[in-house]
């Protein structure tokens, strides 16, 4: 390879983030390149939710609502996490999952615009995206999807009865990155609401939602909040007045323990929150946003950018004989934290690199997609992870049958 281990160790030591590194837990031999699927764990989310199973719940028990702040977790909590998606104090709350959240930012976006019955998707978003708006048309009844193939086809699409618009700011196979700006400006230019879904980009450097009506993200992904970690909505305030949820619970209430029979939604952005916090698993994420408060965003896009590029450069200098395609976009500019390449035995040679130590993971029909969180992810790392990809195709290492068996998770 032109770009040694050796010239990779001198880029890791003068990394400015490089400090960060040690602050996840990472196995012995582990090249992690799944960061955008789940998160690696930090070294302070163990202790962090010990304390609050220990000393909140043991020792204040009930009382940790408000001794602790429980109650207030999803609001203190998304302001913790709103500088990282552009937003500010008040426009960010956490909880619930990325489907609930859609749910709730397409049912409101719905309500504010009710003389427009269409909403347009993308075939590339998330299967869960699709899914929940799919159950949530057949509900309500009277609606109607339109989907488009790619940013591209979008203007098309834009007619007077479109009422928002929900697309991916990262596609969750090939990586490619959306420009959130210009999008936005499109579709509420045709008056339509932009609804944003952030799972594949917050975390991975520096989004800014300031224009957009509404966004919904997950934070077990970069953000490393942990296998179920709490997801996060962010309404504009410009609708904190008026936006009002399919999903009204108790804890989106003006007043939830005046226990009033009738729902009457609380003030800014609260109002989108549901049921009962899940106060455990906000421990290992808080736990993470103490590290993510440290952290330069410029840093991490700029690290990213330099990371990717270098997989692609070596793999495709290592591997061109055995058949892989890059699918994400060659342009840094667009494309996100994650590199994808295709192959048409990419399930077993996943598996064969895994086994091997290289963790990445394979999206049907034939992706084999690596995930570059700055944080935690050296030069080094996608040297040796190159370097192992070329040894599992050059050997044909995949064509053991034990590869072939499907497991549940791929």
């Amino acid at each position: 390879m032109t770009i040694s281990r050796a010239d990779c160790l001198a880029l890791d030591a003068d990394d400015p983030l490089r400090r960060f590194r040690d602050e996840f837990v990472l196995p012995d031999g582990t090249v992690y390149l799944v960061g955008n699927s789940l998160g690696a764990l930090s070294r302070t989310a163990a202790a962090a939710t010990a304390r609050v199973v220990a000393e909140e719940w043991g020792g204040q028990l009930v009382g940790g609502w408000n001794a602790s702040g429980w109650f207030d977790l999803p609001l203190t909590t998304g302001d913790r996490l709103a500088p990282l998606i552009g937003a500010g104090p008040g426009q960010v709350v956490v909880g619930d999952t990325t489907s609930i959240a859609i749910v709730k930012a397409v049912s409101a976006a719905l309500r504010l615009r009710p003389e427009r019955r269409v909403i347009v998707s993308d075939t590339a978003n998330f299967p869960t995206d699709r899914y929940v708006v799919q159950g949530l048309v057949g509900s309500l009844g009277g609606y109607e999807i339109r989907d488009i193939d790619g940013p591209d086809a979008l203007d098309a699409a834009l007619s007077d009865d479109v009422a928002c618009v929900l697309l991916s700011e990262v596609d969750y196979r090939t990586g490619a990155r959306l420009d959130t700006a210009e999008v936005t400006a499109r579709v509420r230019g045709a008056g339509a609401l932009m609804i944003w879904d952030l799972c594949h980009s917050a975390g991975a450097y520096q989004v800014d939602v300031a224009e957009a009506d509404f966004a919904v993200g997950c934070t077990y992904k970069y953000l490393n909040g942990g296998p179920g970690a709490p997801a996060f909505l962010y309404a504009n305030p410009r609708h904190h007045a008026d936006a009002e949820s399919i999903l009204t619970g108790w804890h989106g209430h003006a007043a939830p323990f005046a226990f009033e029979p009738a729902y009457r939604p609380a003030e800014g952005v609260r109002r989108f929150s549901v049921g009962t916090p899940h106060v455990l698993s906000f421990a290992p994420l808080n736990a993470s946003l103490d590290i993510w408060e440290r952290v330069d965003m410029a840093q991490v896009r700029a690290k990213s950018v330099a990371l990717t590029s270098l997989f692609i450069d070596l793999v495709e200098e290592s591997c061109a004989p055995y058949g892989l395609e890059l699918v994400s976009p060659r342009d840094p500019e667009r494309r996100g934290s994650q590199v994808s390449f295709r192959h048409p035995d990419g399930y077993p040679v996943m598996r064969a690199l895994i086994d091997r130590g290289v963790h990445g993971d394979f999206r049907a029909p034939d992706l084999l997609r690596f995930g570059f969180a700055p944080l935690y992810i050296g030069f080094a790392d996608v040297h040796d992870a190159a370097t192992a990809l070329a040894e599992v195709l050059g050997k044909e290492l995949w064509r053991d049958e034990r590869y072939r068996r499907r497991l549940a998770v791929t």
